[in-house]
């Protein structure tokens, strides 16, 4: 267990962690001038957590929407920093285990990243927004929820389900594509196994 959570801290990884926040920040902001139904706000963040391990994943995500949030007055997005930690700590579990080397293996997980966000979302949506995410799809589907009468907590989570999932999809399959596309002497730079420093 405490192998998956090893993490090397030199001028690689310390590198890694800005240009992941950046990859992040553009994406959500594309997502968002476009009005996509989708985040697109977690590329950095499985690209640095399938590089650099869980904790980097978790940083990258954190200071994304912590940055993001102040620099654009996007006050949903701080709140929402929870869920991108667990994002970046899901990816960089499964990809110490080895989730990353296949395209396959990286829709699966995707999946399971996308259930994780749902998971951390769902009450976070109920607490603050009443069981909405502020998506158009989503959003639509929970009033579709609510006029059926459903409970709330159901009606988010599903609002949460149509969202999360195809945009972790979608966000793990450009990932992995920039990945593969990386040298090889590049990515054996984040071996965690060499000179390690432990973080947890």
């Amino acid at each position: 267990m405490n192998k998956l959570f090893k993490t090397k801290l030199d001028a690689a990884c310390i590198v890694l962690i800005p240009v992941c926040i950046g990859i992040n920040y553009l994406g959500k902001l594309f997502a968002s001038v476009l009005k996509l139904p989708l985040w697109l706000d977690g590329i950095g963040t499985c690209i640095g957590a399938t590089l650099g391990g869980p904790i980097i994943g978790a940083i990258v995500g954190a200071a994304n929407n912590i940055i993001y949030g102040l620099t654009t007055g996007d006050n949903i997005t701080l709140i929402y920093a929870l869920t991108s930690v667990g994002i970046g700590l899901a990816v960089g579990i499964m990809a110490r285990l080895g989730f990353m080397e296949t395209f396959l293996k990286a829709l699966i997980t995707s999946v399971v990243v996308g259930l994780v966000a749902v998971v951390i979302s769902t009450p976070l949506n109920v607490l603050f927004w009443g069981g909405t995410t502020g998506n158009v799809w989503g959003d639509a589907l929970f009033a579709a929820t609510q006029s059926a009468g459903m409970p709330v907590f159901l009606g988010s989570l599903l609002d949460e389900v149509v969202v999360d999932v195809p945009d972790k999809i979608i966000t793990l399959t450009i990932a992995f594509l920039v990945l593969k596309g990386l040298p090889t002497k590049l990515i054996s730079m984040y071996n965690a196994d060499e000179k390690i420093e432990s973080l947890d």
